[in-house]
């Protein structure tokens, strides 16, 4: 079974034969459903199911000559919403199967931050059709979760938050520049970070980490679309599985200037999440890539 499945709220289905008899109800009576064919043209099909408010699982396949639909693989998801980042998207496909990785460059971060793609049948398409690389494209992000808890905020006067945002922007405006190879911008951003090194260092030994350590985004284990985070929660919302009424907490997550939904049963939080405080857990990164209608 899928390790994230509990986080849309099937905890308890550990059956092989419930989750065959599941995911057959996906394809039969799915809610959204997408073919197209790829430069092989081979007929792909994928089938979505909302089992809570934005929360579901997709059965991906392909489509024989005869047009029996042969399931491949399956995944949960959760629907994100608003525009997590402008910057170009790339795609690779994975190796083993007809899944696509997406990496983006947002300055924000200072890293590749690679993703699961939601939305891999439109990518096909135009793959197929010669389109490729589309330009204009924008990035939702959602993440799943299946273990996490909630910290106090850190806090701040109005000063010092008019501080962090200049600084922010000071840093952004010198990634985007060091981008470009300006060895002054490099060379400043290296001795700020051996300052933050510095800084920190030496207060680690008074002070706790996450009263240092306000947001922070870093990939986690050996998987390269799976990140541990640490973020203010900025919305929250209630939903529940309708067929195991688990309750499901989707929070909106502020994490070094990146807004995305993020999904985890309750009973995996650890915590009572309020907005103004903040989310620590490990996620599973997915996006989708928001073409352009003339594009596709």
């Amino acid at each position: 079974m899928h390790k994230y499945m509990r986080a849309i709220g099937f905890s308890q289905f550990e059956s092989k034969r419930k989750l065959q008899e599941l995911l057959t109800e996906v394809v039969i009576n799915s809610d959204r459903r997408s073919i197209t064919v790829n430069q092989e043209n081979t007929l792909l099909g994928e089938f979505c199911k909302d089992f809570a408010t934005d929360l579901g699982i997709a059965v991906c396949g392909e489509f024989d000559e005869e047009e029996k639909f042969t399931y491949e693989y399956y995944y949960p998801y959760l629907t994100g919403y608003g525009i997590t980042s402008y910057e170009d998207v790339s795609v690779e496909r994975h190796a083993d199967k007809e899944s696509y990785a997406g990496v983006c460059d947002d300055i924000k971060l200072g890293i590749s931050l690679i993703f699961y793609l939601k939305n891999r049948l439109p990518y096909v398409k135009a793959q197929a059709m010669g389109k490729l690389p589309i330009r204009g494209t924008t990035l939702t992000l959602s993440a799943l979760s299946i273990s996490g808890s909630v910290l106090l905020p850190i806090q701040k006067d109005e000063e010092q938050l008019q501080r962090v945002k200049q600084a922010s922007a000071t840093r952004n405006n010198l990634m985007a520049a060091a981008r470009k190879g300006d060895e002054e911008a490099i060379e400043t951003l290296t001795l700020e970070d051996m300052d933050i090194y510095t800084t920190i260092s030496r207060r680690i030994q008074r002070e706790d980490l996450f009263s240092l350590v306000d947001t922070c985004f870093m990939p986690y284990g050996v998987e390269c679309d799976q990140y541990s985070i640490l973020g203010e929660i900025t919305g929250i919302r209630i939903s529940a599985n309708r067929i195991t009424d688990e309750k499901i907490y989707i929070l909106t997550i502020s994490c070094n200037e990146l807004t995305f939904d993020v999904c985890i049963n309750i009973i995996d939080l650890f915590g009572e999440p309020q907005v103004g405080r903040r989310f620590k857990g490990v996620i599973w990164l997915q996006g989708h890539i928001n073409f352009p209608e003339e594009a596709i």
